[in-house]
């Protein structure tokens, strides 16, 4: 896996989360993106990055989908 180049930024509290939890399961970025668009989350792999990377801010839709797919409540998604 990647090594995350550029800091986090702030615009969303779940990015850190949501990469840690998909990189603990072995799961390549392209791949989860592909996962989230098969469970009817439209999101290419730009602005899953940048959701990731904390550069933009994430819908509610994506929190429920990307929690539903990871397996885990949307609540560890916000956890420190």
């Amino acid at each position: 896996m990647k090594i995350r180049k550029k800091a986090y930024a702030d615009h969303n509290l779940i990015g850190r989360n949501v990469e840690r939890l998909r990189k603990e399961r072995g799961i390549k970025q392209k791949d989860f993106i592909a996962r989230l668009q098969v469970a009817g989350l439209d999101i290419n792999p730009t602005s899953y990055s940048k959701l990731e990377g904390q550069l933009r801010m994430a819908s509610d839709k994506e929190v429920y989908v990307i929690a539903k797919v990871l397996g885990v409540p949307m609540e560890e998604l916000f956890a420190k």
